[in-house]
């Protein structure tokens, strides 16, 4: 083993220093991706979500007088803009996909918070955002705590006994349910203006992986000509093992993605103000599995191709089709569903799911732990078809 390892390294040194000599394919790793980086970040300058007022919509199942002015006392006091819609109305919105959800006070709601009773608000969602989802549920649990004090001057006065049952009976419930005592109150509080995001945050995550594995699916092509040529071939008979020409080809590609890995992250730092999220360590991990899952995947097409045309042509074409489906030239969470889960067929896919949780999501590490382990699944598979596959020879 420590023979193949030495052989390994000194053949992964060799493949290093013939790559950068060459301009091209330097240029090509290093600087190409900037141009895609530069072009769309500038496109999408600017951009941002949409500050605009948040909007509830509220139903109501009763007609009684108690639960028409709490609604309406509701309303009248709350800043947000809270819209009114008949039941079924709003539910014929959220199947229509018009509408993302919205609170419902089911029959029998008022009446049984005055009396003392369980009363439960209805919260309908749809397919719409997470977002509109969570905010619904937030704004149902503060009604739910605004009406407890209701509840709370029920049993305070059952308490009392039949003294306490003639007040009970004294309140007029509609009336204290639109009063400003028992109104469901608001309060908003503005953090700081929402501005515009920076593109670079997703732009450079998503070429970075593209050119990685197009980097690594070229280098087919330079195996694919020493194979051409005997290379391999003379090596073997030097007594170099067939395990450490296919380690050494690993780890020269793992080198060069580094290398891509390092000038990307320290350029979209410093030159493009990218922020690597709440856990960089994360970022850093997803981005060396990518590397091996990509060096692992040149090693699989040089396997499978058998002359200098076929693999540069399946190292183009496999680049082309791999990077768009994986998320590399748009974002994955902005597309159907169904593109969503086909990207998961894809290591790009797992990586760009991976890098927009963490630096557009806030995700912690343990949240993209799926997302590694998926990119390991996939290097781990491509290394060891390339091992079983990978010829020496031309024939």
């Amino acid at each position: 083993m420590p023979t193949v390892l030495h052989q390994a390294l000194l053949i992964a040194a060799k493949d290093t220093r013939i790559f950068f000599k060459d301009r091209f394919a330097v240029g090509f790793s290093f600087l190409f991706p900037f141009l895609f980086v530069i072009g769309f970040t500038l496109a999408l300058s600017g951009q941002g979500p949409d500050d605009s007022p948040l909007t509830i919509t509220v139903s109501s199942q009763e007609e009684t007088e108690a639960g028409e002015t709490l609604m309406a006392g509701m309303i009248a006091e709350s800043p947000l803009t809270i819209r009114q819609l008949d039941y079924d109305e709003a539910l014929a919105q959220v199947e229509s996909g018009d509408l993302d959800g919205f609170v419902s006070f089911p029959v029998g709601f008022t009446q049984a918070l005055t009396e003392g009773r369980p009363a439960t608000l209805e919260v309908v969602t749809g397919g719409g955002s997470a977002e509109s989802a969570a905010a619904l549920r937030s704004f149902a649990d503060h009604v739910a705590g605004e009406l407890a004090a209701v509840q709370n001057t029920y049993s305070a006065l059952s308490l009392l006994g039949e003294a306490g049952q003639a007040d009970l009976d004294a309140i007029d419930w509609s009336a204290a349910l639109g009063s400003r005592d028992y109104a469901i109150r608001f309060e908003v509080e503005t953090v700081g203006e929402v501005g515009p995001f920076n593109a670079s945050n997703f732009t450079l995550p998503g070429y970075l992986t593209m050119f990685v594995f197009f980097a690594a699916a070229m280098s087919a092509e330079a195996i694919a000509r020493e194979r051409q040529t005997n290379t391999l071939e003379r090596l073997m008979s030097n007594g170099t093992r067939r395990e450490a020409i296919v380690l050494g080809k690993f780890i020269g590609a793992s080198y060069r993605g580094v290398a891509q890995l390092a000038v990307m992250w320290t350029v979209g730092i410093v030159a493009f103000d990218i922020d690597l999220g709440a856990s960089p360590a994360a970022v850093i991990v997803i981005s060396a599995l990518m590397v091996l899952a990509s060096s692992a995947f040149g090693l699989l097409l040089a396997s499978l191709v058998s002359s200098v045309r076929a693999a540069a042509t399946a190292g183009v074409l496999a680049s082309l089709t791999l990077a768009p489906l994986g998320g590399c030239w748009w974002p994955l969470f902005i597309t159907p569903q169904w593109m969503q889960s086909l990207a998961k067929i894809t290591p790009h896919g797992w990586a760009n799911t991976g890098f927009n949780k963490l630096m557009l999501f806030g995700a912690e590490f343990g949240d993209v732990t799926q997302e590694m382990a998926a990119l390991l699944l996939f290097g781990v598979a491509f290394l060891a078809f390339a091992l079983w596959r990978f010829r020496l020879t031309a024939s």
